[in-house]
């Protein structure tokens, strides 16, 4: 009897949306041979990871079982997909295969992280399948709101896994294959294991809507605009901008694309075949030349980012180009849970510069590139699994899946991060539980969520800093008297001195009581500063700010 087994194992993107990347596994326990299927990361806020530049899910586990990876799948090129691809090949070291277009993307990305390009392998798609290790993989074409999405079909000795990635079923998507129910049809028809199913619309109950529904009413909207437009969306979705431009050309309009991400999704379908056409475009420099009526700005920052095309235009001006009042200004995209406050601020700012603001609180300029509910549902009956295994979502997405997926009769699990499946038998099985977590880039460095800077960037957020500076002589004896900076902190207390002067006079009278011990060991001194300080400021300010301090000894 084999002893080989069929594993499972989210290290992102399960019990969370973003920072994708789903190890399988096939061989002996232990020593299976492992495929990755994306590499993706998540976007920092000023409350939980402040001054971070992005989040990557932890990847120890498989660094340290580099050596039994096969390759490196990407189905998508969305960032919580490919964004970390350039990040972390140079410790991976696999081969990445992808889409033509999603391929032109992660060399970009291995470009921008000095990584070499030709480790990025482009796949056509099914019937072609690529041989790795114990595994065989195929990429089956699939709508979602970028072009070229690509499900997995993985076969093993095991049996065949689809793995979604993120989809709907969109049968006329404007760009890029529409959804085949027959060719799926076809490759379930020998029998399928499991299912590893994207959950984000799990609740969303009605049926999912077309990406063609939306070219009507943005034409409508446009066409009927006095004054300047400018529209946003994500820039990756390339069938909602060249929609979005398209309205424009006809309403008589020049169309500019504002923000490097924007310009590099269109070269990039263009480079890779999956546009045919595109408006002419104008660049910003000309655009200010052009009657306003006769103007549309095609710019990123749906989601708020503060450095976007969009943020800057709502704060006064963009490579040239102000917003006036009477102008309209289109959000063609959701709000991600979480960006509420940065997409309300700027919403607030246009408004308070008399633009017309359009959101998608209508249902009419946007739709979802997720399945919903009915659609995961038409999804199982077509692929016919034995297993339902959710991914990509919260933890409640996974739950509820889960229990559609039982409601049906399929056998179905919730394993978030770091929980690794035995698929092999006719039930999903828990066997190990990997730790997981977050790694944080800042800057050029790369730490781990755990390593307490953050905590500490957080907590000086919180309640400011202070430095104090001790100077002692050759016998131990304070120096003149200790010196203190502040940051973050009020200048003045409740006694209405200055507070440095306050602070000061506290740590000379501590100083001057300190025993021969305390005054010989520097990290007794340093407690016992760091105590009186906060003390003191609490009664001046109510706040106990964090502390640095220095101990400096004359030798």
């Amino acid at each position: 009897m084999s002893t080989d087994r069929l594993i499972y194992l989210p290290l992102g993107g399960a019990g969370e949306i973003g920072m994708n990347a789903y190890v399988y596994g096939y061989g002996p326990q232990g020593r299976e041979r492992l495929i990755l299927v994306d590499l993706g990361v998540t976007f920092s806020d000023m409350e939980t990871s402040p001054g971070v530049d992005l989040i990557f899910p932890d990847m120890s586990w498989l660094i340290e079982n580099k050596d039994r990876l096969e390759a490196i799948f990407i189905t998508h090129g969305h960032e919580d997909h490919i964004g970390a691809v350039g990040h972390f090949w140079e410790k991976l070291g696999a081969p990445i295969y992808a889409r033509s277009f999603t391929a032109n993307l992660a060399r970009h990305k291995m470009r921008d992280q000095g990584q070499p390009e030709d480790a990025v392998k482009t796949v056509s798609p099914w019937p072609e399948v690529t041989d790795c290790g114990p595994f065989s993989v195929g990429v089956l074409p699939i709508s979602h709101s970028i072009p070229e999405s690509g499900a997995l079909v993985i076969d093993s000795p095991a049996g065949r896994v689809i793995h979604t990635g993120d989809f709907k079923l969109d049968e006329t998507p404007v760009v890029g294959e529409a959804f085949d129910p027959a060719l799926w049809a076809s490759v379930a028809k020998s029998g399928v294991k499991a299912l590893v199913c994207d959950s984000t619309n799990v609740f969303s109950r009605h049926d999912g809507r077309s990406e063609a529904t939306v070219g009507p009413e943005i034409e409508k909207l446009v066409a009927a605009a006095p004054q300047m437009v400018a529209a946003t969306t994500f820039a990756s979705n390339v069938a909602r901008v060249k929609t979005l431009a398209e309205a424009g050309q006809r309403a008589g309009r020049s169309i500019c694309l504002m923000g490097r991400a924007m310009r590099r999704m269109i070269e990039a379908a263009v480079e890779s075949g999956v546009l045919d056409s595109f408006p002419t475009v104008v660049s910003p420099e000309d655009a200010q030349n052009i009657p306003r009526e006769n103007l549309m700005l095609l710019v990123t920052g749906s989601q708020g980012e503060r450095r976007a095309a969009t943020a800057q235009l709502a704060r006064g001006k963009h490579n040239g180009m102000t917003l006036k009042e009477g102008d309209l200004f289109l959000f063609s995209s959701k709000t991600i849970p979480g960006n509420e406050k940065g997409v309300f601020r700027i919403v607030n700012q246009l408004s308070e510069m008399g633009v017309d603001v359009v959101d998608d609180s209508s249902g009419l300029y946007h739709v979802s590139g997720h399945a919903n509910r009915p659609d995961l549902e038409r999804m199982q009956d077509i692929v016919n699994p034995e297993m339902v295994i959710p991914m990509h979502g919260e933890h409640r997405h996974l739950r509820e899946h889960a229990k559609l997926s039982e409601a049906k009769g399929r056998a179905s699990v919730v394993a978030v991060n770091g929980t690794m499946l035995d698929l092999t038998g006719k039930t999903p099985k828990v066997t190990e539980y990997v730790e997981t977590g977050r790694t944080y880039l800042d800057g050029s460095v790369k730490y781990g969520a755990l390593d307490g800077i953050v905590r500490d960037r957080i907590r000086m957020a919180l309640n400011g800093h202070a430095i104090v500076n001790v100077i002692l002589d050759e016998d131990d004896e304070p120096l003149g008297e200790p010196w203190v900076e502040i940051m973050g902190l009020s200048e003045q207390g409740n006694s209405f001195a200055p507070l440095v002067d306050v602070l000061e006079e506290d740590l000379s009278q501590f100083l001057g009581r300190a025993g021969e011990k305390t005054l010989a060991d520097d990290d007794k001194l340093s407690e016992g500063v760091r105590r009186v300080l906060r003390n003191s400021a609490m009664s001046e300010i109510g706040k106990k700010p964090e502390v640095t301090v220095i101990v400096s000894r004359m030798s």
